[in-house]
């Protein structure tokens, strides 16, 4: 899939600056690593067909291709759009080990990955849908 987007070259932003650009919400998931509650997001029953991009630097992160329904209230997928859209590290706050999935570029969380998807990959990305914008297809 060949999805254009905006160059890779990485952004840094004073928090300042991001509270700007960003809605309470999105700054609040985005840049402090928060959760928006389990259905209550913009795009956990979302099907239109298009990319979903990250909602802090545009950057395309996920197809509608790769999304399905998990069942857990969030937007999920089974893989990025390509590998080097997003990264991982780990996190082990609440007394959880997961992987945190952030946005390559501008480093924005958006919410983290789990073995449990389907195929073809096994992976289920739970992504917050404040921090991702949707394009649709066309």
């Amino acid at each position: 899939m060949n999805i254009p987007g905006p160059a890779s070259v990485p952004i840094f932003k004073p928090d300042e600056e991001w509270k700007k650009q960003l809605n309470p919400e999105q700054y609040r998931i985005l840049r402090k690593k928060g959760t928006e509650r389990a259905f209550t997001g913009a795009y956990w029953d979302h099907h239109e067909a298009g990319v979903y991009r990250c909602a802090g630097c545009n950057s395309p992160l996920f197809s509608s291709e790769t999304k399905f329904d998990s069942g857990t209230g969030w937007p999920s997928f089974h893989a990025p759009v390509a590998k080097a859209q997003v990264g991982e590290h780990d996190d082990t706050s609440f007394f959880m080990r997961r992987t945190e999935v952030v946005c390559s570029r501008c480093e924005g969380h958006l919410g983290h990955v789990f073995p449990d998807g389907p195929a073809p990959t096994g992976l289920r990305y739970c992504i917050n849908s404040a921090a991702l914008t949707f394009e649709k297809k066309g």
